[in-house]
């Protein structure tokens, strides 16, 4: 169960009750997230003595983040020394994946939580961090919400939004929207064939976050990656 956001939590049938716990999931949730804003700080001064820039990569499940990051990787290697830690909470599906294409993979299993969390990314960042490292992806749970709220010691967010969940999610889910440095539309190869409409899902993400940076790709079909990559070059030069 998410300490933050309160998923499965029981419904109440007592008034008095209800209070009574409200109270204590205001201040548990409190404590919480000051205890993991503690060590978010302590990773960004990690990540800064180091000049690494941190993205955290936040999408809903099936959005293609793992997919980007194939591809990126492959693009990069050679070029700019990344690493990468990936949240899912089972399995090691995606670090398996990303391997071998020049980048270290630290895979951290949540397992009941729906979110990665300071204290997590912690202990792996000496796992993929090198002296020579200047970019570290943190691909995120795939959740659109509780990753929003736990800062990991990132640089950034960036937010993906893929054609197949349609046009309205930055309205839907505004707060990671409209925090994230960059929005990535992913799988517009697809567009066509989903009658999805850019303008309306562009008047969105503006509706949000006036002014946002938003980059379309596919990195099936390539169209739209040297946007994402000359982003990431920027970043780091």
């Amino acid at each position: 169960m998410c300490e933050t956001c309160g998923c499965g939590t029981a419904n109440e049938h007592h008034h008095h009750d209800h209070e009574h716990r409200h109270t204590k999931t205001v201040s548990l949730e409190q404590k919480v997230l000051a205890r993991n804003d503690e060590l978010a700080d302590k990773n960004r001064a990690w990540l800064a003595e180091r000049g690494v820039v941190a993205i955290n990569l936040i999408s809903s499940p099936g959005s293609g983040k793992t997919f980007l990051l194939e591809k990126t990787l492959e693009a990069l290697d050679g070029k700019i020394k990344c690493g990468v830690i990936t949240g899912d909470q089972q399995t090691d599906r995606d670090a398996q994946r990303l391997q071998g294409k020049g980048a270290k993979i630290r895979q951290v299993e949540t397992i009941s939580s729906c979110h990665l969390d300071a204290h997590q990314v912690w202990h792996a960042l000496a796992d993929v961090v090198d002296d020579d490292t200047q970019l570290l992806f943190i691909e995120n749970v795939g959740n659109l919400v509780c990753p929003t709220a736990f800062d990991l010691g990132e640089s950034f967010k960036v937010a993906l939004l893929s054609t197949p969940e349609g046009e309205d999610k930055p309205v839907k889910y505004p707060v990671l929207f409209a925090t994230a440095k960059a929005v990535v539309l992913t799988k517009m190869d697809l567009a066509e064939a989903l009658d999805w409409d850019l303008a309306a899902c562009r008047k969105y993400i503006q509706q949000v976050q006036p002014g946002a940076n938003v980059i379309e790709l596919s990195a099936k079909s390539g169209q739209g990656m040297d946007d994402w990559l000359n982003y990431l070059r920027r970043l780091v030069s």
